[in-house]
This record gives C-alpha cells, sequence and structure tokens, in this order.
C-alpha cells in the first residue's frame, strides 16, 4: 500500500516503529518520500525489548522526533503469548500456523495502530506507517491486507480528522523488504529482530529464521551477530 499524500511539504506522519527491519525500513521509507517523520514505539511488556534501545539510538542518530510509550500495565490483559511470557518455551522453527501461533499477541496491533491514530490526530498528521508484511499473513491475522482495509475504514470516522493506514510493504515478503533497504544503503545492524532479548540473536526462533532466510536469499551476510546461524 503506497501513501496517496504529497510530501511536497513536509508532512507529517507517524511511523509505528519496533527497533526492527521492517519497521526501520518503512521509517526510512517515509523520510526519503520527504515527509517530517514522528516515530512512535511501544513497550508492552515484550521479552524482546532490547529493539527499544535500538530503536532510541537510531533515532536519535538521525535527529528525528520518537517517543517510547510504555502500556505494560495492559500486560496482564494480552499476556498470553510467548512474545510477553518469559516462563514459556520459545518456538524454534519456520513461520507457520500449526507451529508459532504462541507467538500471537493478542489483539497487539489493533491497541498500537489506536493508540498511532491518536497521536496522529494530536499532531495533525494525516498518515499512520507500519510494517505489517506478506511474510507474517500465514500467522497473524493483524498482518493480513483485510485487516489493515477495516483499520482503515474505521479511522476515517472514529476522528473528525481522518487518518490513513499506510503498510507499504503489505504484499512484499521479508527477501523484498531487505532489498529495497539494500537499495536506499541501509545498514541493518542498527536494527534487532531476534525474539530473545539477549545480547545476540539466537538464530533459531522464528523472527531469526526468516531474518537469515532473507540475507541468504540475497546472497548476503547478516550484519548482527547470532549464536547460531
Amino acid at each position: 500500500m503506497t501513501s496517496s499524500t504529497s510530501s511536497s511539504d513536509s508532512t507529517p506522519v507517524v511511523v509505528i516503529y519496533s527497533g526492527g527491519m521492517d519497521s526501520y525500513t518503512v521509517l526510512h521509507r517515509a523520510i526519503r518520500e520527504g515527509y517530517d517523520v514522528h516515530a512512535l514505539s511501544f513497550h508492552y511488556g515484550q521479552r524482546h525489548a532490547r529493539e527499544l534501545d535500538v530503536a532510541s539510538s537510531v533515532c536519535a542518530d538521525l535527529g528525528l522526533s520518537h517517543r517510547v510509550v510504555d502500556i505494560r500495565a495492559i500486560h496482564e490483559l494480552i499476556g498470553n503469548s510467548a512474545l510477553t511470557d518469559s516462563g514459556r518455551a520459545m518456538p524454534k522453527a519456520d513461520y507457520a500456523e500449526d507451529n508459532l501461533a504462541d507467538t500471537v499477541v493478542p489483539n497487539r496491533n489493533m491497541i498500537l495502530l489506536s493508540l498511532a491514530i491518536g497521536y496522529a490526530v494530536n499532531i495533525k498528521a494525516p498518515i499512520c506507517f507500519y510494517g505489517a508484511h506478506g511474510g507474517d499473513h500465514v500467522l497473524y491475522p493483524d498482518c493480513r491486507p483485510a485487516f489493515v482495509d477495516r483499520m482503515n475504514d474505521v479511522s476515517a470516522i472514529a476522528n473528525f480528522e481522518a487518518v490513513s493506514i499506510e503498510a507499504p510493504y503489505l504484499h512484499s515478503d521479508k527477501a523484498q523488504i531487505l532489498a529495497d533497504g539494500i537499495e536506499m544503503g541501509l545498514d541493518y545492524a542498527d536494527t534487532w529482530t531476534c525474539y530473545l532479548g539477549q545480547e545476540v540473536a539466537c538464530g533459531e526462533c522464528g523472527s531469526c529464521r526468516e531474518r537469515l532466510n532473507a540475507f541468504a536469499e540475497l546472497g548476503m551476510t547478516d550484519p548482527i551477530p547470532y549464536a547460531s546461524r
């Protein structure tokens, strides 16, 4: 999905920025398109909160407006996931509905988008970007085209000012996102993807495996360190 709003006048936009590969690429794409980018990150109790430190570092280096919002108070409502419960084993497999359903955080993107839309209205930003992509469709309902379409319908009527939800890589896989970022000259050492917040990426969780596969597909070596490749 591409933006329909001209960025020639430095239109303000909100970018939901986790610190991972996908949102990192979306962030830079919005910058390249000339938008006045306001990055927004959330601490919702994710085990891989290290991604937030990466996001903050990148935004500081770029001189971007960046807010990290602590919503850990809702953890008891949405904590039934291996991504938020450190007492549960993290699945170690490629993305598939039958083996990684435990990594679904209930209603996560609806919650984050609702907050991001409110922020967009507050700063008079007509667009909110997020990094849903085609590789997530098999597992995560809140990354599928139908979800984005319905959220756009609601976002158009929820406030006096309509906000468009844009997912530029909604129909792209991880390798295509990476290829776009490499074309932009991005350094993916400035990202964190692993679902575990350890010193180095595990290389075994679904997120690490998908990332490593994307680099391999392009004949490249991932610049971040791994415990196991």
